[in-house]
């Protein structure tokens, strides 16, 4: 099925309901599939249809998520440009995309004013709320447009969206999902985020529209629910628009979630709606997950996937995160990611691809529909990373006997000292049960001796205080003296991408300007 397809099955079901909503904006179903036959015909008659690609420049906006519907009427390929990039970097992602449409928000039209020269192959310049000078705005442009049905024939190997990657090792690869790997990801949300019959979903996407959070928005928009959409993932608004409109379900990173439980009120709030709350894109910490279990209830899920293969490869369920007897589970068990979901298969191999045994370390691999075709006109990546039909993740991981996945940390991220294997994450657990440590990360830093040290740099929560010696006594209590960090820097706030996942990369590279590292 193509993209609007979850759309047409929501207004089938409830055509004058709140489909979407923002801040005193709603819209119906019925409105919501009448403004994508106008965009749909609009593209038409431009001669913009199936294998075309079409942007979208915004942060989450309402009528920025309606316009997907209107690519996917046409059939055309949506491509969401990252609106936290440079302008040089948001020129790249529109043009090695083979975007012919870009509709951007006015707070971008400096930017795309900027670059629009240098963007021979957009056909269309539209501005999504406001009349330019070189750009009409969206209701302008849709002025003759009529919001008739049109039936365009798509393949399920048609791509739905090329994804950009986040860029963070250099320029942003595009992510090709097809309708195919849409459907296997909203028929796995049926599967895993159940409801009774009579409960219609409400989905709050706080996180990017342009990330996970528009992909978690499909499977409750086919049942019929509504999708409430705020600007920002702002700690207070988040938790008042739980209570206000009663969410059902919504996905956030951890970094947010921290940022959760540190609101003064946060324990005296009503959070007896929420069914699904979906944590994944980094790591979680151990503490912080129990503590969110207390406050927010026996809601917490966990996801593991990536933009490759989108979001639903493992689940955890909510009553997953709790032993028989009703207890909170142990470490063991809400440290992983859960089991693989019906229509994934997932593999532990060596450097050489031969699967470990359980419970051995070794790079996560993926089988499964879900799986993107390619990175898009860059064959020579995809070869490099689908081998034989299996997505090689780039995670180091292993499976518990009891056939749930661990994640250890990226390949990339870890950490060789002294001809030891260090793997961040365990040493970032420890960190976070410190309770004046908000976020950390642990990067390996040059080192003459060792090749590689451990530095743990902190970010902390607000008005509380710890120093180096501090934390690096607690690590040597837990872990040892090989994973103890030798050193920690202090930052006010770590640099994060804009689904909330820290930039590790970032940070590192800062400690190896002018030295080569291997790994």
């Amino acid at each position: 099925m193509a993209f609007v397809n979850f759309l047409d099955q929501g207004a089938a079901r409830n055509p004058d309901a709140t489909c979407l909503q923002m801040a005193d904006s709603r819209l119906s179903f019925r409105e919501v599939q009448n403004f994508s036959y106008r965009i749909g015909n609009k593209l038409k008659s431009l001669g913009i249809g199936r294998g075309d690609h079409a942007c979208v420049l915004s942060t989450n906006d309402l009528m920025a998520f309606v316009c997907v519907f209107g690519f996917s009427r046409a059939g055309a390929t949506w491509v969401p440009a990252n609106p936290k990039l440079s302008a040089d970097d948001i020129k790249h992602q529109i043009d090695a995309f083979s975007c012919k449409v870009v509709i951007y928000q006015r707070d971008f039209a400096e930017t795309m004013d900027t670059i629009r020269e240098s963007l021979p192959g957009v056909n269309e310049f539209i501005c999504l709320d406001n009349d330019l000078p070189n750009a009409p705005s969206l209701l302008r442009w849709l002025e003759d447009a009529k919001d008739t049905p049109l039936a365009i024939s798509v393949k399920p190997e048609d791509f739905a969206l090329v994804m950009p990657t986040g860029g963070t090792t250099g320029r942003s690869k595009g992510v090709s999902l097809t309708n195919r790997n849409i459907d296997t990801f909203v028929a796995t949300g049926f599967y895993c985020f159940g409801y009774p019959n009579d409960q219609l979903p409400v989905i709050l996407a706080a996180a990017p529209l342009t990330h996970a959070a528009g992909l978690f928005s499909l499977h409750g928009m086919a049942r019929g629910g509504r999708v409430v959409i705020i600007a920002k993932a702002d700690p207070v608004e988040i938790l008042d628009t739980i209570e206000s409109e009663r969410i059902t379900e919504l996905f956030l990173p951890p970094t947010v979630i921290y940022r959760l439980l540190d609101v003064s009120d946060v324990n005296s709030r009503d959070f007896s709606s929420l069914r699904y709350f979906v944590y994944a894109a980094a790591p979680i910490s151990v503490e912080k997950l129990r503590q969110a279990l207390k406050v927010f209830g026996p809601c917490m899920t966990q996801v593991f996937g990536q933009a490759e293969a989108p979001g639903l490869c493992t689940f955890l369920s909510p009553k997953d995160h709790f032993s028989e007897n009703g207890e909170l589970a142990d470490d063991d068990c809400l440290s992983s990611c859960g089991y693989p979901t019906p229509f994934v298969k997932v593999r532990i191999l060596d450097a050489d691809n031969i699967e470990v045994a359980a419970g051995e370390r070794g790079e996560i691999c993926v089988s499964s529909d879900l799986v993107m075709k390619e990175y898009y006109l860059n064959p020579d990546i995809t070869s490099q990373t689908i081998i034989d039909g299996w997505l090689h993740t780039g995670d180091i991981g292993f499976m518990d006997p009891n056939g749930r996945l661990h994640i250890c940390d990226r390949k990339k991220d870890m950490i060789i000292s002294g001809g030891f294997n260090i793997y961040p994450q365990e040493i970032e657990q420890v960190v976070w049960s410190h309770p004046s440590v908000l976020d950390c990360a642990v990067v390996g830093v040059p080192d003459d001796d060792w090749g590689e040290a451990v530095k743990v740099v902190v970010e902390l929560n607000a008005g509380m205080t710890t120093n180096e010696s501090d934390l690096i006594e607690l690590c040597r209590k837990r872990l040892g003296s090989l994973r103890t960090p030798k050193s920690v820097d202090f930052l006010v706030s770590l640099p994060r991408s804009p689904n909330g996942k820290v930039l590790k990369r970032e940070i590192r590279d800062q400690y190896w300007i002018g030295k080569d590292r291997k790994i």
